[in-house]
């Protein structure tokens, strides 16, 4: 089963992308800033590390691009999966300080269910959920 990290301030995203990735199978655990993400990276079992960051921007005591940043440079590093942010910073300079910071890909906020869904089940390699999400987003255009 695929572990996934949610990492942002408001309660109400966290329950809303739980709702999502867990509805996919996957197993789901919050945190509500980069300080309590990283204490829970750490806390993680080696046998079942996080297989998927799923990581706001703006948040108070350590902002998501800080987050990434401290993932990537910890000792001994976490197997390093890939990390999803999620913002509602939406200019092109936002989406490249997080791949500058180490994410793998950027959605902004509000972000579709079907478009979050696709896109976590296309990093963490779930053909099954992909295909899936793929064609409620085919069925959804006009």
């Amino acid at each position: 089963m695929k572990h996934v990290l949610i990492v942002d301030d408001a309660a109400t995203v966290r329950q809303y992308h739980r709702m999502i990735l867990a509805g996919a199978g996957w197993q789901v655990a919050e945190a509500s800033n980069g300080m309590e993400a990283l204490e829970k990276v750490m806390k993680q079992s080696a046998a079942e590390p996080f297989d998927l960051y799923v990581v706001d921007v703006n948040m108070p005591r350590m902002d998501g691009y800080s987050f990434v940043r401290e993932l990537r440079r910890m000792a001994p590093p976490p197997p390093q999966a890939p990390v999803l942010m999620v913002s509602t910073e939406a200019q092109a300079r936002d989406a490249t300080s997080g791949h500058e910071a180490g994410a793998n890909s950027y959605l902004v906020k509000p972000v579709k269910s079907k478009e979050l869904l696709l896109t976590a089940a296309l990093l963490l390699g779930d053909r099954e959920v992909a295909e899936k999400a793929a064609a409620g987003l085919e069925e959804a255009r006009p």
